[in-house]
């Protein structure tokens, strides 16, 4: 291999190893009959929100922890009252999948 393809395939390899970022794939999951509104979850440094969910149906967003700190929703249920829930604490460079399971009551959080 000639000097040059050389350097062309471990520059390559550099920018390949340097371009992984560490992400939790966050599923907002209703698995209520009954839609959802206002859902916020705030997690160490950042918040995301949706305005709505519909029964049965799932949003996907993808947070990049860059603290340690512990998650937290909050959404209203269908009759219009306000309920929050703690989650779990994350790190800063977490990956990995989060579902959090919603009723009109509850959330529950599955970190994988």
């Amino acid at each position: 291999m000639t000097s040059a393809k050389y350097w062309l395939v471990v520059t390559a390899l550099l920018l390949a190893g340097c371009s992984h970022s560490r992400v939790i794939k966050v599923n907002l999951i209703n698995t209520s009959a009954e839609k959802l509104s206002n859902i916020i979850v705030d997690y160490p440094s950042a918040t995301f929100g949706i305005p709505s969910l519909a029964a049965g149906k799932t949003f996907q967003y993808t947070i990049k922890p860059t603290e340690n700190g512990a998650m937290n929703i909050e959404f209203t249920d269908a009759q219009g009252k306000i309920r929050r829930f703690p989650g779990p604490a994350i790190r800063k460079d977490d990956e990995g999948t989060m579902e959090i399971r919603l009723t009109q009551d509850a959330a529950k959080f599955i970190y994988h």
